[in-house]
Protein backbone atom coordinates (compact mmCIF):
# COMPACT_ATOMS: atom_id res chain seq x y z
CA UNK A 1 0.00 0.00 0.00
CA UNK A 2 2.76 2.22 0.98
CA UNK A 3 5.02 1.29 -2.09
CA UNK A 4 1.55 2.25 -4.04
CA UNK A 5 1.19 5.43 -2.30
CA UNK A 6 4.46 6.59 -3.09
CA UNK A 7 4.42 6.07 -6.56
CA UNK A 8 1.41 7.85 -7.42
CA UNK A 9 2.65 10.69 -5.44
CA UNK A 10 5.59 10.72 -7.88
CA UNK A 11 3.64 10.48 -10.88
CA UNK A 12 1.11 13.34 -9.82
CA UNK A 13 4.43 15.26 -8.55
CA UNK A 14 5.81 14.47 -12.61
CA UNK A 15 2.85 16.01 -13.73
CA UNK A 16 2.69 18.99 -12.08
CA UNK A 17 6.60 19.28 -12.91
CA UNK A 18 5.36 18.71 -16.80
CA UNK A 19 2.22 20.96 -17.06
CA UNK A 20 2.52 24.26 -18.62
CA UNK A 21 0.67 27.08 -17.37
CA UNK A 22 1.89 29.58 -20.02
CA UNK A 23 -1.56 31.53 -20.16
CA UNK A 24 -3.41 33.29 -17.83
CA UNK A 25 -7.16 32.17 -17.47
CA UNK A 26 -10.01 34.43 -18.75
CA UNK A 27 -13.39 34.44 -17.05
CA UNK A 28 -15.94 35.52 -19.28
CA UNK A 29 -19.68 36.08 -17.35
CA UNK A 30 -22.49 35.39 -18.89
CA UNK A 31 -26.57 34.76 -18.58
CA UNK A 32 -29.40 35.95 -18.69
CA UNK A 33 -32.51 37.14 -16.70
CA UNK A 34 -36.20 34.73 -18.20
CA UNK A 35 -39.17 35.25 -17.12
CA UNK A 36 -42.46 32.63 -18.58
CA UNK A 37 -45.63 33.41 -18.47
CA UNK A 38 -47.81 29.91 -19.08
CA UNK A 39 -51.83 29.54 -19.06
CA UNK A 40 -52.90 26.11 -19.07
CA UNK A 41 -56.48 24.55 -20.42
CA UNK A 42 -56.23 21.56 -17.87
CA UNK A 43 -53.85 20.39 -14.69
CA UNK A 44 -50.73 19.30 -16.37
CA UNK A 45 -47.87 16.95 -14.87
CA UNK A 46 -44.91 19.70 -14.80
CA UNK A 47 -41.73 20.13 -11.91
CA UNK A 48 -40.35 23.73 -11.75
CA UNK A 49 -42.98 25.50 -10.64
CA UNK A 50 -45.18 24.69 -13.69
CA UNK A 51 -42.45 26.16 -16.12
CA UNK A 52 -41.58 22.66 -17.66
CA UNK A 53 -44.33 20.90 -19.08
CA UNK A 54 -44.38 17.18 -19.81
CA UNK A 55 -47.90 15.99 -20.38
CA UNK A 56 -51.96 17.02 -19.84
CA UNK A 57 -53.11 14.43 -16.91
CA UNK A 58 -55.73 11.80 -17.66
CA UNK A 59 -59.49 12.24 -16.41
CA UNK A 60 -60.34 11.97 -12.91
CA UNK A 61 -64.02 11.87 -12.92
CA UNK A 62 -66.05 12.29 -9.86
CA UNK A 63 -68.22 9.46 -10.60
CA UNK A 64 -68.37 7.37 -13.81
CA UNK A 65 -71.23 7.86 -16.26
CA UNK A 66 -72.81 5.06 -15.18
CA UNK A 67 -73.36 6.56 -11.69
CA UNK A 68 -74.41 9.93 -12.76
CA UNK A 69 -77.52 7.84 -14.91
CA UNK A 70 -77.99 6.16 -11.43
CA UNK A 71 -78.33 9.29 -9.51
CA UNK A 72 -79.87 11.55 -11.99
CA UNK A 73 -76.60 13.81 -11.46
CA UNK A 74 -75.47 14.50 -15.24
CA UNK A 75 -74.96 18.25 -13.91
CA UNK A 76 -72.64 17.13 -11.15
CA UNK A 77 -70.22 15.19 -12.68
CA UNK A 78 -67.06 16.65 -13.21
CA UNK A 79 -63.43 15.97 -14.23
CA UNK A 80 -61.03 17.13 -11.09
CA UNK A 81 -58.18 17.41 -13.91
CA UNK A 82 -60.24 19.84 -16.02
CA UNK A 83 -59.02 23.24 -14.33
CA UNK A 84 -57.36 25.62 -16.11
CA UNK A 85 -53.89 27.14 -14.32
CA UNK A 86 -51.22 29.74 -14.74
CA UNK A 87 -47.91 30.44 -13.98
CA UNK A 88 -45.68 33.53 -13.73
CA UNK A 89 -42.23 32.46 -13.27
CA UNK A 90 -38.69 33.69 -13.58
CA UNK A 91 -36.70 30.85 -11.72
CA UNK A 92 -35.17 29.64 -14.97
CA UNK A 93 -32.99 32.65 -14.50
CA UNK A 94 -29.51 32.20 -15.08
CA UNK A 95 -25.96 32.93 -14.65
CA UNK A 96 -22.53 31.33 -15.23
CA UNK A 97 -18.69 31.13 -15.84
CA UNK A 98 -16.96 30.89 -19.47
CA UNK A 99 -13.48 29.66 -18.07
CA UNK A 100 -10.26 29.03 -21.23
CA UNK A 101 -6.99 30.65 -21.68
CA UNK A 102 -4.70 28.19 -19.77
CA UNK A 103 -2.53 24.91 -21.28
CA UNK A 104 -1.03 22.01 -19.48
CA UNK A 105 0.82 19.76 -21.26
CA UNK A 106 -0.01 21.09 -24.49
CA UNK A 107 -3.92 20.31 -24.15
CA UNK A 108 -5.75 23.86 -24.44
CA UNK A 109 -8.07 23.84 -21.46
CA UNK A 110 -11.79 25.79 -20.95
CA UNK A 111 -14.17 24.81 -18.53
CA UNK A 112 -17.56 26.11 -17.26
CA UNK A 113 -20.05 26.83 -14.17
CA UNK A 114 -23.46 27.55 -14.60
CA UNK A 115 -26.76 27.78 -12.48
CA UNK A 116 -30.01 28.91 -12.18
CA UNK A 117 -32.85 28.82 -9.45
CA UNK A 118 -34.56 25.79 -10.35
CA UNK A 119 -33.65 23.37 -7.82
CA UNK A 120 -35.66 21.06 -5.84
CA UNK A 121 -36.02 21.66 -2.28
CA UNK A 122 -38.68 23.02 -0.17
CA UNK A 123 -39.36 26.30 -2.48
CA UNK A 124 -39.18 26.49 -6.01
CA UNK A 125 -36.18 29.24 -5.72
CA UNK A 126 -33.78 26.96 -4.58
CA UNK A 127 -30.22 27.14 -6.50
CA UNK A 128 -29.16 24.30 -8.81
CA UNK A 129 -26.10 23.53 -10.33
CA UNK A 130 -26.39 22.79 -14.19
CA UNK A 131 -23.21 22.55 -15.23
CA UNK A 132 -19.78 22.26 -13.77
CA UNK A 133 -16.90 20.87 -16.15
CA UNK A 134 -13.60 21.27 -17.79
CA UNK A 135 -12.19 20.04 -21.18
CA UNK A 136 -8.88 19.20 -22.25
CA UNK A 137 -8.57 20.11 -26.13
CA UNK A 138 -5.40 18.93 -28.65
CA UNK A 139 -5.17 19.16 -32.35
CA UNK A 140 -2.78 16.28 -34.44
CA UNK A 141 -3.64 15.12 -37.57
CA UNK A 142 -6.32 13.15 -36.68
CA UNK A 143 -8.44 16.05 -35.72
CA UNK A 144 -9.46 17.65 -32.53
CA UNK A 145 -10.00 14.96 -29.41
CA UNK A 146 -11.69 16.63 -26.37
CA UNK A 147 -11.96 15.56 -23.08
CA UNK A 148 -14.66 16.43 -20.77
CA UNK A 149 -14.94 16.25 -17.00
CA UNK A 150 -17.38 16.96 -15.00
CA UNK A 151 -21.14 17.60 -15.26
CA UNK A 152 -22.77 18.34 -19.28
CA UNK A 153 -25.81 17.78 -21.09
CA UNK A 154 -26.09 14.26 -21.30
CA UNK A 155 -25.01 13.03 -25.15
CA UNK A 156 -28.39 12.01 -25.90
CA UNK A 157 -29.64 16.22 -25.28
CA UNK A 158 -26.81 17.99 -25.99
CA UNK A 159 -26.57 21.09 -27.00
CA UNK A 160 -28.80 20.48 -30.10
CA UNK A 161 -32.13 21.57 -29.15
CA UNK A 162 -35.31 22.04 -30.55
CA UNK A 163 -35.91 26.05 -31.12
CA UNK A 164 -39.09 25.63 -29.11
CA UNK A 165 -39.40 28.82 -26.39
CA UNK A 166 -40.78 26.63 -23.36
CA UNK A 167 -38.53 25.34 -20.98
CA UNK A 168 -38.90 22.02 -21.60
CA UNK A 169 -37.46 22.43 -25.09
CA UNK A 170 -39.28 19.54 -26.34
CA UNK A 171 -39.78 17.31 -23.49
CA UNK A 172 -40.59 14.52 -23.15
CA UNK A 173 -39.87 14.09 -26.88
CA UNK A 174 -36.08 14.83 -26.44
CA UNK A 175 -34.27 13.23 -24.06
CA UNK A 176 -32.89 15.90 -21.27
CA UNK A 177 -30.49 15.26 -18.86
CA UNK A 178 -27.29 17.18 -17.43
CA UNK A 179 -25.63 14.49 -15.88
CA UNK A 180 -22.18 13.83 -14.12
CA UNK A 181 -19.91 11.99 -17.02
CA UNK A 182 -16.52 11.40 -18.65
CA UNK A 183 -16.33 12.17 -22.24
CA UNK A 184 -13.91 11.62 -24.84
CA UNK A 185 -14.89 13.36 -28.24
CA UNK A 186 -12.83 13.08 -32.01
CA UNK A 187 -13.78 16.10 -34.41
CA UNK A 188 -11.76 15.36 -37.54
CA UNK A 189 -13.47 16.79 -40.69
CA UNK A 190 -16.53 14.80 -41.95
CA UNK A 191 -16.88 11.31 -39.39
CA UNK A 192 -15.92 12.07 -35.85
CA UNK A 193 -16.61 9.57 -32.53
CA UNK A 194 -17.57 10.32 -29.43
CA UNK A 195 -17.93 7.99 -26.13
CA UNK A 196 -18.95 8.27 -22.47
CA UNK A 197 -19.78 7.07 -19.00
CA UNK A 198 -22.30 8.76 -17.55
CA UNK A 199 -23.21 9.20 -13.52
CA UNK A 200 -26.71 9.87 -12.41
CA UNK A 201 -27.41 13.19 -9.97
CA UNK A 202 -30.58 15.68 -10.76
CA UNK A 203 -32.12 13.06 -13.41
CA UNK A 204 -32.42 10.07 -11.78
CA UNK A 205 -34.61 6.70 -12.49
CA UNK A 206 -38.00 4.93 -11.17
CA UNK A 207 -37.63 2.22 -9.36
CA UNK A 208 -39.54 0.42 -6.19
CA UNK A 209 -38.20 2.89 -3.99
CA UNK A 210 -39.47 6.00 -5.96
CA UNK A 211 -37.26 7.77 -8.28
CA UNK A 212 -33.46 7.79 -7.13
CA UNK A 213 -30.08 7.77 -8.04
CA UNK A 214 -29.77 4.28 -5.80
CA UNK A 215 -30.29 1.79 -8.57
CA UNK A 216 -27.70 3.68 -10.89
CA UNK A 217 -25.28 4.11 -8.27
CA UNK A 218 -25.06 0.79 -6.62
CA UNK A 219 -25.19 -0.95 -10.00
CA UNK A 220 -21.19 -0.18 -9.92
CA UNK A 221 -22.15 -0.46 -13.91
CA UNK A 222 -22.28 3.42 -15.15
CA UNK A 223 -24.50 4.38 -18.25
CA UNK A 224 -22.45 4.25 -21.41
CA UNK A 225 -23.12 6.09 -24.40
CA UNK A 226 -21.19 5.50 -28.24
CA UNK A 227 -21.84 7.40 -31.07
CA UNK A 228 -20.66 8.29 -34.61
CA UNK A 229 -21.38 11.64 -36.31
CA UNK A 230 -20.52 13.17 -39.67
CA UNK A 231 -20.21 17.52 -39.69
CA UNK A 232 -20.08 19.62 -42.51
CA UNK A 233 -20.78 23.45 -42.61
CA UNK A 234 -24.66 22.65 -43.04
CA UNK A 235 -25.43 18.96 -41.94
CA UNK A 236 -24.61 17.81 -38.89
CA UNK A 237 -25.86 13.77 -38.08
CA UNK A 238 -25.30 11.08 -35.66
CA UNK A 239 -25.48 7.41 -34.94
CA UNK A 240 -25.78 6.54 -31.20
CA UNK A 241 -26.46 3.71 -28.78
CA UNK A 242 -27.16 4.22 -24.68
CA UNK A 243 -26.95 1.77 -22.19
CA UNK A 244 -28.48 1.42 -18.70
CA UNK A 245 -27.52 -0.95 -16.04
CA UNK A 246 -29.75 -0.55 -13.03
CA UNK A 247 -29.42 -2.90 -9.83
CA UNK A 248 -32.63 -2.95 -8.25
CA UNK A 249 -33.32 -4.28 -4.76
CA UNK A 250 -36.57 -4.98 -2.98
CA UNK A 251 -38.06 -6.55 -0.30
CA UNK A 252 -40.98 -9.47 -0.71
CA UNK A 253 -42.50 -10.44 2.45
CA UNK A 254 -43.27 -14.04 2.84
CA UNK A 255 -46.51 -14.49 4.22
CA UNK A 256 -48.25 -17.19 6.20
CA UNK A 257 -51.34 -18.11 4.33
CA UNK A 258 -52.75 -20.08 7.53
CA UNK A 259 -52.59 -16.89 9.49
CA UNK A 260 -51.78 -14.30 7.05
CA UNK A 261 -49.11 -13.13 8.98
CA UNK A 262 -46.34 -11.67 7.50
CA UNK A 263 -42.92 -14.37 8.20
CA UNK A 264 -39.89 -12.52 7.18
CA UNK A 265 -38.68 -10.53 3.92
CA UNK A 266 -37.29 -11.93 1.15
CA UNK A 267 -34.78 -9.94 -0.82
CA UNK A 268 -35.44 -9.53 -4.67
CA UNK A 269 -32.34 -8.13 -6.53
CA UNK A 270 -31.91 -7.74 -10.10
CA UNK A 271 -30.38 -5.91 -13.22
CA UNK A 272 -31.94 -4.05 -15.83
CA UNK A 273 -30.18 -3.98 -19.02
CA UNK A 274 -31.43 -1.41 -21.36
CA UNK A 275 -30.28 -0.27 -24.85
CA UNK A 276 -31.28 2.54 -26.51
CA UNK A 277 -29.96 3.67 -30.33
CA UNK A 278 -30.80 7.11 -31.69
CA UNK A 279 -30.19 8.78 -34.51
CA UNK A 280 -30.12 12.77 -35.07
CA UNK A 281 -30.09 14.98 -37.94
CA UNK A 282 -29.72 18.92 -38.00
CA UNK A 283 -29.56 20.60 -41.38
CA UNK A 284 -28.77 24.63 -41.74
CA UNK A 285 -28.05 25.96 -44.75
CA UNK A 286 -25.28 28.78 -45.01
CA UNK A 287 -27.61 31.78 -46.69
CA UNK A 288 -30.83 30.92 -45.49
CA UNK A 289 -32.05 31.53 -42.17
CA UNK A 290 -33.41 27.98 -42.00
CA UNK A 291 -32.78 25.14 -39.38
CA UNK A 292 -34.60 21.83 -39.71
CA UNK A 293 -33.74 19.13 -36.36
CA UNK A 294 -35.05 15.67 -36.16
CA UNK A 295 -34.19 13.33 -33.68
CA UNK A 296 -35.83 9.66 -32.74
CA UNK A 297 -34.97 7.18 -30.19
CA UNK A 298 -36.07 3.61 -29.79
CA UNK A 299 -36.15 4.54 -26.02
CA UNK A 300 -36.13 1.65 -23.24
CA UNK A 301 -36.15 2.54 -19.88
CA UNK A 302 -35.25 6.36 -20.43
CA UNK A 303 -36.82 8.02 -17.44
CA UNK A 304 -33.81 9.48 -16.13
CA UNK A 305 -33.65 11.00 -19.11
CA UNK A 306 -37.09 12.62 -18.70
CA UNK A 307 -38.85 10.73 -21.27
CA UNK A 308 -42.50 9.04 -19.88
CA UNK A 309 -40.11 5.27 -19.39
CA UNK A 310 -39.70 3.11 -17.05
CA UNK A 311 -38.92 -1.09 -16.61
CA UNK A 312 -41.42 -3.38 -14.60
CA UNK A 313 -40.79 -6.55 -12.59
CA UNK A 314 -41.37 -9.70 -14.79
CA UNK A 315 -41.62 -13.14 -15.32
CA UNK A 316 -41.55 -15.84 -18.18
CA UNK A 317 -43.56 -19.37 -19.03
CA UNK A 318 -40.83 -20.66 -16.84
CA UNK A 319 -41.60 -18.88 -13.59
CA UNK A 320 -38.68 -16.88 -14.28
CA UNK A 321 -38.22 -13.57 -12.63
CA UNK A 322 -36.21 -10.67 -14.56
CA UNK A 323 -36.34 -6.86 -14.97
CA UNK A 324 -37.15 -5.83 -18.45
CA UNK A 325 -36.89 -2.14 -19.60
CA UNK A 326 -40.35 -0.73 -21.28
CA UNK A 327 -39.96 0.40 -24.66
CA UNK A 328 -40.93 3.20 -26.61
CA UNK A 329 -40.49 4.79 -30.18
CA UNK A 330 -39.85 8.91 -29.86
CA UNK A 331 -39.56 11.21 -32.32
CA UNK A 332 -39.76 15.18 -32.96
CA UNK A 333 -39.03 17.23 -35.48
CA UNK A 334 -38.35 20.64 -35.15
CA UNK A 335 -38.49 23.36 -38.42
CA UNK A 336 -37.10 27.21 -37.94
CA UNK A 337 -37.18 30.01 -39.98
CA UNK A 338 -35.59 33.74 -39.66
CA UNK A 339 -33.68 35.43 -37.62
CA UNK A 340 -34.44 38.31 -35.74
CA UNK A 341 -38.10 37.28 -36.44
CA UNK A 342 -38.22 33.52 -36.13
CA UNK A 343 -41.10 31.35 -36.60
CA UNK A 344 -40.55 27.77 -35.35
CA UNK A 345 -42.79 24.69 -35.72
CA UNK A 346 -41.90 21.77 -33.10
CA UNK A 347 -43.91 17.90 -33.81
CA UNK A 348 -43.57 15.31 -31.63
CA UNK A 349 -44.92 11.54 -30.80
CA UNK A 350 -44.23 8.47 -28.73
CA UNK A 351 -45.98 5.27 -29.09
CA UNK A 352 -45.52 2.80 -26.26
CA UNK A 353 -44.04 -1.00 -27.42
CA UNK A 354 -44.58 -2.03 -23.93
CA UNK A 355 -41.88 -5.07 -22.70
CA UNK A 356 -38.80 -4.72 -24.81
CA UNK A 357 -38.85 -8.96 -24.45
CA UNK A 358 -42.25 -10.21 -25.15
CA UNK A 359 -41.34 -13.85 -23.96
CA UNK A 360 -42.33 -11.70 -19.96
CA UNK A 361 -45.44 -10.48 -18.92
CA UNK A 362 -45.29 -7.87 -16.55
CA UNK A 363 -45.32 -9.72 -12.34
CA UNK A 364 -47.46 -9.23 -9.69
CA UNK A 365 -48.77 -6.24 -8.51
CA UNK A 366 -48.45 -4.83 -11.10
CA UNK A 367 -44.75 -4.25 -10.45
CA UNK A 368 -44.27 -1.56 -13.18
CA UNK A 369 -41.98 1.54 -12.38
CA UNK A 370 -42.52 4.36 -15.06
CA UNK A 371 -41.20 8.12 -14.79
CA UNK A 372 -43.77 9.75 -12.81
CA UNK A 373 -45.74 6.90 -11.71
CA UNK A 374 -47.67 7.18 -15.41
CA UNK A 375 -48.39 3.27 -17.02
CA UNK A 376 -51.15 3.59 -19.10
CA UNK A 377 -49.85 5.48 -21.82
CA UNK A 378 -50.83 4.53 -26.03
CA UNK A 379 -49.28 7.23 -27.33
CA UNK A 380 -48.00 11.10 -26.95
CA UNK A 381 -48.65 13.85 -29.25
CA UNK A 382 -47.63 18.09 -29.64
CA UNK A 383 -47.91 20.53 -32.14
CA UNK A 384 -45.74 23.48 -31.01
CA UNK A 385 -45.73 26.42 -33.35
CA UNK A 386 -44.08 29.78 -32.03
CA UNK A 387 -42.91 33.38 -33.16
CA UNK A 388 -40.29 35.42 -31.52
CA UNK A 389 -38.32 38.71 -31.87
CA UNK A 390 -34.67 37.95 -31.14
CA UNK A 391 -31.77 40.51 -30.55
CA UNK A 392 -27.82 39.80 -28.96
CA UNK A 393 -29.47 41.16 -25.81
CA UNK A 394 -33.46 40.82 -25.68
CA UNK A 395 -35.78 37.83 -26.99
CA UNK A 396 -39.74 37.92 -26.87
CA UNK A 397 -41.69 35.43 -28.14
CA UNK A 398 -45.51 33.76 -27.72
CA UNK A 399 -46.07 29.64 -28.30
CA UNK A 400 -48.98 27.73 -28.17
CA UNK A 401 -48.56 23.76 -27.29
CA UNK A 402 -51.02 21.53 -27.81
CA UNK A 403 -50.39 17.95 -26.54
CA UNK A 404 -52.72 15.16 -26.97
CA UNK A 405 -52.40 11.64 -24.55
CA UNK A 406 -54.15 8.37 -25.40
CA UNK A 407 -54.63 7.08 -22.09
CA UNK A 408 -56.41 3.28 -21.97
CA UNK A 409 -56.17 0.33 -19.88
CA UNK A 410 -52.52 -1.19 -19.57
CA UNK A 411 -52.17 -5.27 -20.74
CA UNK A 412 -50.32 -6.63 -18.15
CA UNK A 413 -48.64 -9.62 -20.70
CA UNK A 414 -46.67 -7.33 -22.72
CA UNK A 415 -46.94 -3.74 -21.59
CA UNK A 416 -49.07 -1.75 -24.24
CA UNK A 417 -52.19 -0.47 -23.89
CA UNK A 418 -54.42 -1.82 -26.39
CA UNK A 419 -57.10 -0.38 -28.26
CA UNK A 420 -60.23 -0.75 -26.34
CA UNK A 421 -63.34 0.71 -24.99
CA UNK A 422 -61.40 2.68 -22.53
CA UNK A 423 -59.34 4.15 -25.21
CA UNK A 424 -59.60 7.90 -24.34
CA UNK A 425 -57.32 11.23 -25.69
CA UNK A 426 -57.17 13.83 -23.12
CA UNK A 427 -56.07 17.45 -24.98
CA UNK A 428 -53.70 19.99 -22.87
CA UNK A 429 -53.49 23.17 -24.00
CA UNK A 430 -50.77 25.83 -23.20
CA UNK A 431 -49.90 29.54 -23.76
CA UNK A 432 -46.52 30.28 -23.16
CA UNK A 433 -45.03 34.24 -23.31
CA UNK A 434 -41.31 34.28 -22.89
CA UNK A 435 -39.51 37.50 -21.97
CA UNK A 436 -35.84 37.46 -21.65
CA UNK A 437 -32.88 39.38 -21.43
CA UNK A 438 -29.26 38.18 -22.13
CA UNK A 439 -26.32 39.27 -21.00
Amino acid sequence: MKKTLLLATLLLTALAATAQDTNKVRIKPYGFVRNYLNVDSRRMMTVCGGEYLMIPYDEDWNMTESEARTYNADDERFDRNAVPEAHFLALSTRFGLALEGARFMGFDLSGKVEGDFAGFGNSNTVLRLRLAYVTLRRKNNFGQHELLLGQDWHPLSGSIMPDALGMAAGAPFRPHSRTPQIRYTLNPNGFGFSAAALWQYQFTSPGPDGESTAYANRSLVPELFVGLHYRTPELYAQLGMDYTNLLVRREIPVVDYTTGATLYNHLDEGRCHSFSPTVYLQYTPLHVPFALKFRSTLAQNLGHLNMLSGYAWAVNADGDMAYIPMQASVSYLNLSYGSRWRVNLFLGYQKNLGLANKDYSIGYGPELYMKKGINNINSIYRLAPSISFNTKAFNIGLEYELTGVTYGDLDLQDGTVPDNDNLHQVLGHRLCALVKYNF
